[in-house]
C-alpha cells in the first residue's frame, strides 16, 4: 500500500508570503472560509448628523486594526462627550472600556451570537442608541462610493503612504458630493 503524502498549499500566513510589488501590503481574510488576499484594511469616522466624512486612515490588515484606527481617529481630533457608532465588530470588552474612559459613550451593535455583549442596558435603554444604529449605516454609502467610484477596492498605488493619501481626496470628493446633496 502506498502513502501519499497530502500538502497543505493553501495555508497562507503573513510570515510565509509577502506581495512581490507592495510590501506593506498583508494577508486578509474577511470570512471563515474565503480566500486570504493582500490589502490594507480603511478605516473611516463620519458624523451622524449630515454622513460627512471625518478622517479616513489606512492601515495594516491585522486582527485589532478596526478597534485600534477607531480610537486613533477619536485620539487626534480630541472627541469627548460624544456618541461613537459601529458595527458589531466593535463589541469587544477592550474596545468598549477604551471609550468610555474616554469620555465616549460606544453605540456600538450588539453581537449576540454565541457570546455576551460588552454592551450593557446603560447605553441601550436610551432612544439615541436606536437612532445611531439606524444612522450608523450611512458610513456604509461612503465605503461603497470610495470602492466602486473613487478607485480604493484595487488601488493602483502602492505603499501605505501613497494610498492614505489617495483616501484623503476620495473622502474630501465624497464629502463635497455629499454637501452638494444637502444643500438642495
Amino acid at each position: 500500500m502506498e502513502v501519499v503524502a497530502r500538502l497543505n498549499w493553501s495555508a497562507r500566513k503573513n510570515d510565509t508570503h509577502a506581495s512581490t510589488t507592495d510590501a506593506d501590503a498583508r494577508l486578509w481574510r474577511k470570512g471563515k472560509g474565503r480566500e486570504a488576499k493582500l490589502c490594507f484594511m480603511g478605516h473611516s469616522l463620519m458624523e451622524n448628523r449630515n454622513g460627512l466624512l471625518v478622517d479616513m486612515r489606512v492601515t495594516l490588515a491585522t486582527g485589532h486594526a478596526e478597534r485600534d484606527a477607531a480610537l486613533q481617529m477619536v485620539d487626534a481630533l480630541g472627541l469627548c462627550d460624544v456618541t461613537l457608532g459601529a458595527d458589531r465588530g466593535y463589541d469587544t470588552a477592550d474596545f468598549v472600556e477604551a471609550c468610555r474612559s474616554r469620555g465616549i459613550t460606544p453605540h456600538v451593535a450588539q453581537h449576540t451570537t454565541k457570546r455576551r455583549s460588552a454592551i450593557d442596558g446603560r447605553t441601550t435603554r436610551w432612544s439615541g442608541y436606536a437612532v445611531s444604529l439606524i444612522k450608523r449605516r450611512l458610513i456604509e454609502q461612503g465605503f461603497g462610493w470610495a470602492k466602486s467610484i473613487g478607485g480604493l477596492r484595487r488601488s493602483r498605488l502602492r505603499g501605505i503612504v501613497k494610498t492614505q493619501v489617495l483616501a484623503h481626496v476620495v473622502g474630501a470628493a465624497y464629502n463635497l458630493l455629499r454637501i452638494a446633496r444637502l444643500v438642495r
